[in-house]
């Protein structure tokens, strides 16, 4: 079974940060372009950054420097670590396969507050 599940969020204050992952099952991560996206309360869904098989980056201009998006192939688990967060970050985090059957996770919800 073909699956995305994230996990790793929570409550932090400015500043802080963390580390989602997403773990995936049914198919090989090393494989695929594999996505971050979130959607913040009110808004649409925005893309956040990008791993190609190669390992090559790609980042969101409101993140680049400090979010880094990685993955463990032996593991199968996509990371996204987020470090000085902002309130603007709060949102649910979403990882995505975009290519056969465009497939997501459940998200996981960031609420950056002091």
């Amino acid at each position: 079974q073909v699956q995305l599940v994230e996990s790793g969020g929570g409550l932090v204050q400015p500043g802080g940060s963390l580390r989602l992952s997403c773990e995936v099952s049914g198919f090989a991560l090393a494989t695929y372009n594999m996505v971050w996206s979130r959607q913040a309360p009110g808004k649409e869904r925005e893309w956040v950054a990008t791993i190609t098989p190669t390992g090559t980056t790609y980042y969101a201009d409101s993140v680049r420097g400090r979010f880094t998006i990685s993955r463990d192939n032996t593991k199968n688990t996509m990371y996204l670590q987020i470090n000085s967060l902002k309130p603007e970050d709060t949102a649910v985090y979403y990882c995505n396969r975009p290519a056969g059957g465009n497939l997501w996770g459940q998200g996981t919800q960031v609420t950056v507050s002091s």
